[in-house]
């Protein structure tokens, strides 16, 4: 039963039956007024307008979060706009000094190209100065091939004058050699205790062919053991020619195998060689020739 009914059904009967009729006109009004299908119909349409209600807030709901994204992304856009206007004012001032630069490159390509000319200029003074130097150089190289000339023709007199000198040096030496030999039997025995078996011009030779050519060759005894002497003479002994004399009792030590003394002759001695000759080489006697004749005997 409808509710209406069953509060009308509450009431007193002097109410409930006007009232009872009065709802029964009403109905019928209404009945005419409003099917039951075009009631239907509306309520199919509300359903569909509280659908196209929730889309509508659905979408609006979409659109508040596209309106957030758009502004957040509105906000980085202003930020990178604000960045670009930095660095196009960064740029404004590199523009700024860039022109500078290039106004200064300007004025030093102007003076480049200055002392590029004044180069050139002084490079046209110096292909001058070049040639006359060259033909400075072309007569020069005549005057050298002159002077080679007469150097070799000079050389040649040297080499002639050399073996003329060695001639007299050979001369003079020998004389040396043949003015003490008849004193060294004596001079071996009185200095160094050698009885002389062999007094000799000689040059040894070594097992390679090589030699040393020795102006004075002594064999000998001494406490029954065999030992040498070997002498040098020239006439004014140098530094160079006591070094030579060295060299040359070296090997001589090392191929006899045997004690060996020495000695060198002149005529005359520096006092520089004197002094050479005491430091550095104390085992070679310095006679000079006088001595033999005044200090030895003849045997």
């Amino acid at each position: 039963m409808l509710k209406y009914l069953e509060a009308i059904e509450q009431l007193p009967v002097e109410i409930k039956l006007p009232l009872l009729k009065a709802f029964e006109f009403f109905k019928e009004e209404i009945a005419e007024t409003v099917k039951r299908s075009d009631f239907e119909e509306l309520k199919s349409i509300v359903k569909e307008l509280a659908e196209a209600q929730k889309r509508t807030e659905q979408r609006v709901e979409e659109l508040a979060e596209a309106q957030k994204e758009s502004e957040k992304r509105l906000t980085r856009l202003e930020q990178v706009v604000a960045e670009l206007a930095e660095a196009h004012k960064e740029s404004e001032k590199r523009l700024t000094r860039l022109e500078q630069v290039v106004a200064e490159l300007a004025e030093a390509q102007k003076r480049t190209e200055q002392r590029v000319e004044e180069l050139a200029e002084a490079q046209k003074e110096s292909e001058k100065r070049l040639t006359r130097l060259e033909q400075v150089v072309a007569e020069l190289a005549e005057a050298q091939k002159r002077t080679e000339e007469e150097l070799r023709k000079l050389i040649k007199e040297h080499e002639r004058t050399r073996e003329i000198v060695a001639g007299l040096s050979d001369t003079v030496g020998y004389g040396l050699e043949d003015k003490i030999m008849p004193y060294i039997p004596d001079f071996a025995k009185k200095e160094y205790g050698i009885e002389v078996t062999l007094v000799d011009r000689r040059n040894l030779v070594y097992p390679d062919g090589r030699y040393d050519e020795l102006n004075i060759y002594v064999e000998g005894r001494k406490n029954g053991e065999k030992v040498y002497m070997i002498g040098e003479c020239k006439s004014r002994p140098s530094k160079k020619d006591i070094m030579r004399f060295s060299e040359v009792l070296s090997r001589v030590k090392r191929y006899l195998n045997a004690p060996v003394y020495s000695f060198i002759t002149g005529y005359y001695y520096s006092p520089e060689v004197e002094k050479y000759l005491k430091e550095k080489h104390p085992e070679i006697r310095a006679m000079k020739s006088f001595e033999f004749e005044m200090r030895y005997s003849r045997i």
